[in-house]
């Protein structure tokens, strides 16, 4: 069968390729064709676009950007017709995504949601555009299954697809300590910087998460660094540190190392607490689109990790409070505090708990080819 996948940042390009090699194990002749990275090509898949080249965050980013986006979805219907897919499977990306499933519900051709879109965050009535155009959702988190019925959908929830892509990575301690020695790293503590996949993230949070160097000299601080930026973006912001470590595509080799993180909000919060590293979260946007954000969106929390607990587990430090000294606060009772640190730890064992079981992926592919061959 032909699949058509479309994801549009890392954490899509990930989870795709997890999926991608479990749809090639139950369908021998799957013919795949994808909008993701580097891991979904490597797994087979025939890639016409990279995710750098769709990431674009905030209401006013989009709005500058829109005639590149519509381009896009005019080619992705476009390359859609042309390859005449049995399944598109959409990951995620919901501002795309969405328009995609409208298209090929119009076409006849099957739509499969992986990873649905957080509108239990904000617009909320896209439930009723997902009804319309999804015909199976499965979806990762405990309370979304819940959350669907209220649209008269029932979803699957095939659980998160992080726990089989975080075990798969663990390692013993002799190779920690090899893995040390290979990412030329020292014999100090680790604290791990992780400051987004897109530049506008960056660009507002590495700065200040690299002036906590200075107030902790006797911790290693290493810069995990997206592939979908050039070396030369973080050269600039190093310029004025000495001995900064970066590490590029190695963020799960350097979480297994680290004592404790600043993650900026997105999934690696909740990787970061699967990998059990202590953390803050970490974000702040343009004036102008934190503020729309702050009217529309209807959550208590922004991480995933305190948003599947349902309560405080990270301390999130948002627009205004990200600043040097609130952080140097945080960050300091997580190094210094035991207290602080095992309750965090004992929380990250019950958030692992309460995502359940692995085998995300082969569920998640076994329930589409079922749907197709129905």
């Amino acid at each position: 069968m032909k699949y058509y996948i479309i994801a549009g940042e890392a954490s899509g390009d990930l989870h795709g390729s997890n999926l991608i090699k479990e749809l090639k194990k139950k369908d021998q002749d799957a013919n795949i064709r994808c909008w993701g990275g580097d891991l979904m090509q490597t797994e087979g898949a025939t890639l016409v676009k990279h995710y750098r080249d769709l990431a674009f965050m905030g209401f006013v980013e989009v709005l500058l950007n829109l005639k590149t986006i519509l381009k896009n979805i005019a080619f992705c219907k476009k390359d859609i017709l042309e390859f005449k897919p049995d399944s598109i499977i959409l990951i995620d990306y919901p501002g795309f995504n969405m328009r995609i499933a409208e298209f090929a519900k119009q076409q006849g051709i099957r739509v499969h949601y992986y990873i649905s879109p957080q509108i239990w965050a904000w617009k909320q009535n896209r439930g009723f555009k997902l009804k319309r155009t999804v015909d199976k959702m499965f979806v990762i988190l405990p309370f979304e299954k819940e959350f669907y019925k209220k649209f008269d959908m029932e979803v699957d929830y095939v659980g998160h697809p992080l726990i089989d892509a975080i075990e798969n990575r663990l390692k013993s301690d002799s190779e920690k300590a090899e893995l040390r020695r290979e990412l030329n790293l020292s014999d100090k503590k680790i604290i791990a910087l992780l400051p987004g996949s897109r530049l506008q993230e960056v660009s507002k949070m590495l700065p200040i998460m690299l002036k906590q160097a200075k107030h902790f000299p006797e911790y290693e601080f290493v810069l995990a660094a997206a592939p979908s930026l050039d070396d030369a973006i973080f050269a600039d912001y190093l310029k004025d540190y000495q001995n900064f470590s970066v590490v590029r595509n190695r963020t799960y080799d350097l979480l297994q190392l680290s004592y404790a993180a600043m993650v900026t909000s997105g999934t690696a919060t909740l990787e970061t607490a699967l990998f059990k590293v202590p953390e803050v979260v970490c974000y702040k946007g343009s004036f102008i689109s934190y503020h729309i954000a702050k009217r529309i969106i209807n959550i208590k929390y922004i991480s995933l990790v305190n948003l599947i607990m349902d309560r405080e587990v990270v301390k999130e430090l948002i627009q205004g409070e990200m600043n040097e000294k609130l952080l140097r606060l945080e960050l300091g009772k997580l190094l210094k505090d035991s207290e602080k640190r095992n309750e965090m730890l004992d929380n990250f064992n019950l958030l692992n708990n309460k995502l359940g079981g692995g085998g995300a992926s082969a569920k998640t592919a076994e329930l589409i080819i079922e749907d197709l061959k129905t």
